[in-house]
C-alpha cells in the first residue's frame, strides 16, 4: 500500500522572473555573501520543491520601489498554481498603496510581503499605520520580514519590540513574524512575542539558533500559530525539513506546523 505524502507548505520562499533571477541573486549574494540554493527562476524553485517533498511554496516578492507594483502583481498572477502561492507586495510610499491593497485582494490573493530593509521603514512607525488597517480590512496575511538582515547593517527597523507593538495596534491582523519571530532578536522574541496572538515561521533560523533554543520558541507558542518556512533560495528546502523532521518537536506538532496551519490560515483546507 502507497504510503500517503504529507501536506508540506514552505511559507517562505522567493523565485523571479526568469530575465532578472541572476541579476537578483547576483546582488543579495554581494550584499549578504550568502550563495544561493538554485537559480532563483521559479522552474528552479519546483525543481527544489520535488527534491525536499513540499507541496506548496508560498512566493514572496517585494516592491523594492512603488512602480514595482504591476509587474509583480502580474507576474504573481503568471505563476499561481497549485502548487504556488504568490504573495505580491505594495510599497510604503506608494500614494496609491490603499487602491493597490484592495487590488491584491480583489484579484483572489491570499497575502502581501513587506521588508522594512528593502522598502526602507520601520515596523512600527506610524506612517505604516493606514497600510495596516487596510490590510487587516480586507483580511489579507502579512508576511513581515522580522528581526535584522544578514544582507544589511545591524538597524533595528523590525526587532521584536517594534512587532509587538504593531500587534497591539491591529489585534485582528493576519501578521506571520519572518525567521522565527525576529532574525538574530530571538532572546527578544522568546520574551515579548512567545505566546502572543501572532503567526511566526521558522525559516532561515533553525541553522543559527541552538537547538534547545529553536525548540524552546516553537514549543512555548502556539502549536496553530506556527508555520514552517525556509527563506529558499537562501536556504536549502530539502535540509531545511530534514533538519526540522529531526529536531524534538513531537510529531503531532509537527504536522501542524509543515502544512495544516499553513493551510488554514491560507484558506485550503
Amino acid at each position: 500500500m502507497k504510503k500517503e505524502r504529507r501536506l508540506i507548505i514552505d511559507f517562505h520562499t522567493h523565485a523571479f522572473p526568469d530575465e532578472i533571477a541572476q541579476r537578483a541573486l547576483n546582488a543579495i549574494e554581494h550584499a549578504g555573501g550568502i550563495k544561493p540554493n538554485f537559480d532563483g527562476t521559479l522552474k528552479g524553485l519546483l525543481d527544489s520543491m520535488e527534491d525536499a517533498g513540499v507541496s506548496i511554496s508560498v512566493v514572496l516578492s517585494i516592491a523594492t520601489k512603488p512602480s514595482q507594483f504591476d509587474s509583480i502583481l502580474r507576474w504573481s498572477s503568471s505563476i499561481l498554481s497549485e502548487k504556488i502561492i504568490p504573495f505580491p507586495s505594495v510599497h510604503p510610499d506608494d500614494k496609491q498603496a490603499r487602491e493597490h491593497i484592495l487590488q491584491i485582494k480583489e484579484e483572489g490573493f491570499k497575502g502581501i510581503k513587506m521588508h522594512p530593509y528593502f522598502q526602507n521603514f520601520y515596523v512600527d512607525e506610524e506612517r505604516m499605520f493606514p497600510i495596516y488597517e487596510v490590510i487587516t480590512e480586507a483580511g489579507l496575511i502579512l508576511v513581515m520580514h522580522s528581526g535584522y538582515d544578514f544582507a544589511w547593517e545591524r538597524v533595528d527597523r523590525a526587532g521584536p519590540h517594534r512587532i509587538l507593538k504593531v500587534i497591539e495596534n491591529f489585534p485582528e491582523l493576519k501578521l506571520v513574524a519572518a525567521h522565527s519571530g525576529g532574525w538574530e532578536q530571538w532572546d527578544m522574541v522568546e520574551e515579548l512575542l512567545i505566546g502572543k496572538r501572532i503567526f511566526i515561521e521558522t525559516s532561515f533560523s533553525s541553522s543559527f539558533l541552538k537547538e534547545e533554543q529553536f525548540e524552546r520558541l516553537i514549543l512555548k507558542h502556539s502549536s496553530d500559530m506556527v508555520l514552517f518556512g525556509t527563506d529558499t533560495p537562501w536556504a536549502n528546502q530539502k535540509k531545511a525539513l530534514q533538519q526540522f523532521n529531526n529536531s524534538g518537536i513531537p510529531d503531532n506538532i509537527r504536522r501542524k506546523i509543515l502544512g495544516e496551519n499553513a493551510a488554514k490560515l491560507l484558506g485550503i483546507l
